[in-house]
C-alpha cells in the first residue's frame, strides 16, 4: 500500500454536499427568525411611540400630541425625538428594517386630540422580506396588524389614517 496523505476528491465532495444540505435547511429558518425579530421590534417600537405620545401630551403638548396636524410624515417622530422621549434611531423613521410614519389631529372644543403611528417592512415580499405584516397603533393603544400591501417601506400604503387603524385586526400576541 502506498502512503496516503490528505483527502481524496470524493471525500471532499461528500463533505461539501453535506455542508450544502445543512445550509439548505438552516438558511430559511434563519431568515424566518430574522423576520420574526424585526416584527417583534416593530411592535415594541409602536408601544414606545404610544407611551411617548401620551407623555408628550401631558408634559409638553397641553393636551395635544406631537406632530403637525394633517401631514402624514415623520413630524411626530421628530417631535418626540427632540425632547428625548424616543431614541434617535426610532426618531429617524426606520428601525429594524421597518419604516415608521405617523400623524396627529389637534384638539378642538368638541373633540379631543388623536394620533396614530403605522409601520411597514422595508421589503415586503420574496426571499429578502424583512417582515410580512404591517402594524399600527392609534390613540386607544390597541396595536393592529395586517399583511403588508407590498409597497415595502410605505406605512401609508397599509394604514393611511386613524380610521384605517381602527378598522384593522387587533394583534393577538
Amino acid at each position: 500500500m502506498k502512503n496516503q496523505k490528505g483527502f481524496s476528491l470524493i471525500e471532499l465532495l461528500i463533505v461539501v454536499v453535506i455542508i450544502g444540505i445543512i445550509a439548505a435547511i438552516a438558511i430559511p429558518n434563519l431568515l424566518a427568525a430574522r423576520r420574526a425579530a424585526n416584527e417583534g421590534s416593530a411592535i415594541s417600537s409602536l408601544r414606545t411611540l404610544h407611551g411617548a405620545q401620551m407623555t408628550y401630551a401631558s408634559t409638553y403638548g397641553n393636551g395635544d400630541f406631537a406632530g403637525t396636524a394633517g401631514t402624514l410624515g415623520l413630524s411626530p417622530l421628530t417631535s418626540l425625538a427632540t425632547p428625548a422621549l424616543i431614541d434617535s434611531v426610532l426618531g429617524s423613521g426606520t428601525k429594524s428594517n421597518y419604516t415608521f410614519a405617523g400623524d396627529e389631529t389637534a384638539k378642538t372644543p368638541t373633540a379631543p386630540a388623536t394620533f396614530f403611528f403605522a409601520t411597514s417592512p422595508v421589503t415586503c415580499g420574496g426571499i429578502t422580506a424583512t417582515g410580512a405584516r404591517a402594524f399600527a397603533v392609534a390613540t386607544q393603544g390597541v396595536i393592529m396588524t395586517k399583511t403588508c400591501a407590498g409597497a415595502g417601506g410605505t406605512p401609508s400604503a397599509d394604514y393611511a389614517d386613524a380610521t384605517a387603524v381602527a378598522n384593522g385586526t387587533p394583534l393577538n400576541n
